[in-house]
């Protein structure tokens, strides 16, 4: 799955194909069959094994209640990974970037991205509900003109395009400036 992982952040999943990966991975195109029925089985299988270890600490209790303890456990984690596996975040943007692509994965019957036991439009759905409920009781602290909802998307927007540029452009992110955007991140939102 590495290989293929590498394969398809770096040139695009449409213009890889199987037996690209297989010739890579030093095994036959018949030997990827037997474990992945397609090219989209195993981008699903790459998908749900890397975004398991990035949503496993999210509300790692299961209460339904997002503490700002989590969060920030959360956060760190994400960070964290975005540093250590590059080439995923890398497959993951491009991905979301291909018409098309995206959509024919989580459309697809036969394929299924879980996370956590949950398919991923499910937990998806279940985070972004914990997300809102945990901007929303900051409401009573944080003033009159706090907004839970504005609050939330400029979160979620930010991390995104925080974690785009960081992909894309690395150069731009040396040194400790990864712990200090981290740091800032968690002043702002826990």
């Amino acid at each position: 799955m590495d290989v293929a992982l590498e394969h398809f952040s770096n040139t695009g999943f449409h213009a890889t194909t199987i037996s690209q990966i297989a010739k890579h991975a030093g095994i036959s195109k018949g030997l990827m069959y037997n474990y992945f029925r397609s090219k989209e089985d195993l981008l699903s299988a790459i998908i749900t094994r890397s975004l398991a270890e990035i949503y496993d600490s999210f509300n790692p209790d299961h209460d339904s209640r997002l503490t700002p303890d989590e969060f920030e456990l959360f956060i760190r984690k994400v960070f964290k990974l975005l540093n250590e596996k590059r080439q995923f975040w890398k497959l993951l943007f491009r991905i979301l970037l291909q018409q098309g692509v995206f959509e024919s994965l989580m459309g697809n019957e036969n394929l299924t991205v879980v996370v956590s036991g949950v398919p991923l439009r499910d937990f998806s759905q279940n985070m972004t509900e914990l997300l809102v409920d945990y901007f929303e009781r900051k409401k009573v602290t944080a003033g009159v003109d706090y907004d839970p909802e504005i609050e939330m998307l400029m979160f979620a927007n930010a991390i995104k395009g925080f974690a785009m540029t960081s992909i894309f452009s690395p150069e731009l992110y040396q040194g400790d400036y990864l712990e200090k955007v981290t740091e800032a991140f968690l002043k702002r939102y826990k």
